[in-house]
């Protein structure tokens, strides 16, 4: 399939019906597809062709689903950079991806106007917000005069867009996705979440990001788009009650903060059915607070990575009361159509409830890495992604993730694994966030280290955090040391915890093994 079918059908079936709503914009499927149309005949126009890479640097926004739809619809790639780089880390995407244009929202016109002067291959500089600075054009002046132009399609194999991991261990890389790897992505979330063209959907992760799973899976039903710029648990309340919003995909920091909100109990949240989660585990402290604030709203999670999204699924049965506990401390079964395996490093299957490396395979899958032979090679095995999760399975499919095999603790020869120290630190009453990090020691080689966020007007000492884990989890798993930050805990675009910043301080200028 591709991606573009999902545009025409919604406008096919679903002409008249409300596509996208943007503060007081609204706009109905067929506005949509013929604001597309023009965009791309504009961007032809421009000189941009089959197979060329155009990126956008922009908050999430209309203009942004609707320049992603006008870049398939061109024939060419789509390049989402990541809002929250410097300038330098920006123009590395650009240089090597080979951009053709950039569309940038005006919170990067200074961004913009820094990169122009080094990046003379691209040849078409559109401002999503208007015309000035580095726009040589604007994005409604494009749409105002472009031709409608034809669909240029694509065969599902085809690239569709390069998507840059993190680059925390290392220069960043741009992960290739075809249509049919993304087009999986959003057939097999609409199975396994069931949803119709009733769904209105806050686009509340970065759109830059594989975990705003919504652009092709609520276009693909013909539902609703909700778009805020700069979001936020008071804004995300104010448009659950505003435009009914039934579903809303996230990180589990940002559900804690919505559960905990003091207007989350003053709030119509009636229209609300669905609150997923992804990008990293939920500490059952976190799961504790949101089970009790939206009693009967379903919990979800989808575990992946850029390289194979999506590609478990905790389904909300097991996040309702009464479930069995073990099964929420997994990311889930193999979704519809993949498949996972635990393995040795030589590839092969380990038994049930063995440790070892957690890969899979499916029409999601990425087709390697942008330039980047070697590290293909590596990540693609045997025709298998190789996430570097370790992790187990159990007897029914469920999949367990131990940790990032990066983040794994070795102290005295013990392996402790962080996320499972997290879920016990998070549910102290004093604790609004948490990190486990490994941090050097000369007896020990590294010692478990906790880093807390606290609630307002709290305090906690390490003896107190000892005696509070004591109870759930082994003496060598405890925290031997705590460091109370007065700021959040440093977050990824896509709401990951940044341990490598974490660990940084406490390791410049010695090795960790791990």
């Amino acid at each position: 399939m591709r991606l573009t079918q999902t545009l025409l059908r919604a406008e096919l079936v679903r002409a008249q019906a409300v596509a996208t709503i943007d503060g007081d914009r609204v706009r109905t499927w067929r506005e949509v597809a013929n604001r597309v149309r023009r965009l791309s005949g504009a961007l032809r126009g421009l000189g941009v062709g089959e197979g060329d890479r155009v990126a956008v640097l922009a908050q999430n926004c209309d203009s942004y689903f609707e320049a992603y739809f006008a870049i398939l619809w061109t024939g060419a790639v789509i390049v989402p950079l990541n809002t929250r780089l410097a300038p330098a880390e920006t123009r590395f995407q650009l240089e090597d991806a080979g951009a053709r244009a950039l569309l940038f929202g005006e919170e990067f016109a200074e961004t913009a106007a820094i990169l122009k002067p080094h990046l003379s291959k691209i040849t078409a500089w559109i401002g999503m917000d208007g015309p000035g600075g580095a726009a040589d054009h604007a994005l409604e002046d494009l749409v105002d005069r472009g031709p409608a132009a034809a669909e240029t399609e694509r065969r599902a194999e085809d690239l569709a867009g390069i998507f840059y991991t993190g680059g925390t261990t290392g220069l960043p890389k741009g992960v290739m996705l075809s249509h049919r790897a993304l087009a999986a992505m959003a057939v097999n979330l609409t199975m396994s979440l069931k949803v119709d063209e009733t769904i209105v959907n806050l686009h509340s992760a970065p759109m830059f990001h594989l975990a705003d799973i919504g652009t092709f899976m609520a276009t693909m039903v013909g539902g609703a788009h909700v778009f805020v710029r700069k979001l936020d648990e008071t804004v995300m309340l104010d448009l659950i009650g505003r435009h009914g919003i039934t579903h809303i995909f996230t990180v589990p920091a940002m559900i804690d903060r919505l559960a905990r909100h003091p207007r989350a109990g003053e709030t119509d949240l009636s229209s609300l059915r669905v609150l997923g989660y992804g990008g990293a585990p939920m500490p059952m402290g976190t799961y504790d607070v949101a089970r009790a604030r939206f009693p009967d709203v379903d919990i979800v999670q989808g575990f992946g990575m850029t390289e194979m999204g999506a590609h478990t699924f905790l389904e909300a049965r097991h996040h309702r009361p009464g479930a069995d506990p073990e099964k929420m401390k997994s990311v889930g079964q193999p979704a519809y159509g993949y498949e996972v395996r635990v393995v040795d490093p030589e590839g092969r299957e380990v038994p049930r409830r063995q440790l070892g490396e957690i890969i899979g395979r499916g029409d999601n899958m990425m087709t390697g890495y942008w330039n980047r032979p070697e590290e293909t090679a590596q990540a693609l095995r045997g025709g298998w992604v190789w996430s570097g999760d370790a992790g187990f399975m159990d007897e029914e499919g469920f999949v367990y993730i131990t940790d990032r095999f990066k983040d794994m603790i070795v102290s005295g020869g013990e392996n402790v694994y962080s996320i499972e120290v997290e879920n016990v630190v998070s549910r102290h009453p004093a604790v609004m966030e948490c990190a486990i990090i490994g941090v050097p020691d000369d007896r020990w080689g590294e010692r478990v280290h906790a880093v807390v966020v606290l609630k307002p007007g709290a305090a906690l000492a390490l003896d107190d955090l000892d005696a509070h884990c004591r109870a759930e989890i082994a003496g060598y798993k405890i925290p031997r040391s705590l460091q109370i930050l007065d700021q959040p805990l440093p977050r990824s675009g896509a709401g990951k915890v940044l341990k490598t910043e974490l660990r940084a301080p406490w390791w410049a200028g010695r090795e960790r093994k791990v």
